[in-house]
């Protein structure tokens, strides 16, 4: 049975790049849903699939087994509650792309994707966009939010597509690896992409000037390969590439993996699953850090005595944002609800 790699996930079809090159229309077989996973999508982009292959346009080939996943990301199905959706599988990194303005990313989105990140082991690097496109008092705010999430411990890229400015940045950092790109519609996913490799062409839309939100471009995830158009078509290994090959001086051009980006559909919100109360502090690094200095070890940073981390808020050196991102999601609220506390 030969073995692939999914590229394109539409819903029910998907695309498999077969390790010799061939591509393949599929469709899952039903007994891929039986593997306890509650989740829409049994098949993701990035999986390491068996599969039969398509005979022809009307005949579309078949995943007949799933690869061991290294990893993944998921985030909580839009019409099932209780389900997940598995954005991505076998990643390197994942990018999330914010903007401070037109449209706004809120703390709360971003929050609940890094922890989602966290939970499911995922490294995760923030990219802000359009920042050539900032009044006076949107610099303090981009200003706030790249030293809350750099004394977090996250990176911080900044970028703005239309002018070029830290576009090598980000080329850099995806080289060699898998790397997932995700956020709102309108950030500019699509437009950072197509100015890192302008081949891909990837299809894009200006933001609405009545709402200031985006517009849906990508409707299904997909797969590309940076380069690929020159230097034809690879597949990444099953096994995750090491650092020490990846940047070592006496690496030869054909033992550097190959550069693959995941371009998802926009998000518009990122519901937690999977995560118990008494985990969610665990995956916020800052107050991971600071709950040793918690005088109960089962402390929830709540209302207890002698909590360091809202002593650590109360003094300046925890981002207020953060906690109150933490809190709503102790609470079980949305980051887009009216009740956020902040």
């Amino acid at each position: 049975m030969p073995t692939g790699l999914v590229m394109r996930s539409t819903g029910s079809r998907y695309l498999v790049r077969g390790d010799d090159g061939s591509k393949h229309e599929c469709v899952a077989k039903g007994n891929l849903r039986i593997k306890g996973w509650k989740s829409t999508n049994p098949v993701a982009v990035g999986d390491r699939v068996e599969y039969t292959p398509q005979e022809d346009a009307d005949h579309p080939g078949a995943i007949t087994d799933l690869h061991d996943r290294r990893n993944y990301l998921v985030r909580r199905s839009v019409n099932l509650s209780h389900h997940k959706h598995v954005l991505a599988a076998n990643l390197d990194q994942a990018l999330l792309i914010v903007t401070v303005a037109r449209p706004r990313t809120s703390t709360g989105f971003i929050d609940r994707f890094l922890v989602t990140a966290e939970a499911y082991q995922v490294p995760v690097v923030l990219v802000v966009n359009k920042v050539d496109d900032l009044a006076d008092e949107e610099m303090e705010d981009l200003a706030e939010l790249v030293d809350t999430y750099q004394q977090a411990g996250y990176r911080v890229l900044m970028t703005s597509a239309r002018t070029g400015a830290g576009v090598d940045d980000v080329r850099e950092l995806l080289a060699g690896r898998v790397t997932l790109v995700a956020g709102h519609s309108g950030v500019g996913k699509s437009t950072l992409i197509n100015a890192i490799d302008p081949a891909l062409d990837l299809h894009t839309a200006v933001i609405s000037e009545a709402s200031e939100k985006g517009q849906h471009t990508t409707t299904y995830a997909e797969m590309f390969e940076l380069g690929a158009a020159s230097d034809g078509p690879r597949v990444p290994s099953e096994q995750p590439d090491t650092a020490a090959t990846r940047h070592s001086p006496l690496a030869t051009p054909a033992a550097i993996p190959p550069t693959f980006i995941i371009d998802t559909p926009g998000i518009k919100g990122f519901g937690l699953v999977d995560l118990e109360a008494e985990d969610i502090g665990d995956q916020f690094p800052e107050i991971f850090r600071l709950k040793g200095g918690c005088r109960f070890n089962n402390c929830l940073h709540k209302d207890e005595p002698g909590c360091a981390v809202r002593a650590a808020v109360e003094a300046g050196e925890l981002a207020g944002s953060r906690y109150h991102s933490y809190r709503d999601m102790l609470e079980g609220i949305d980051e887009e609800s009216p009740y956020r506390l902040d």
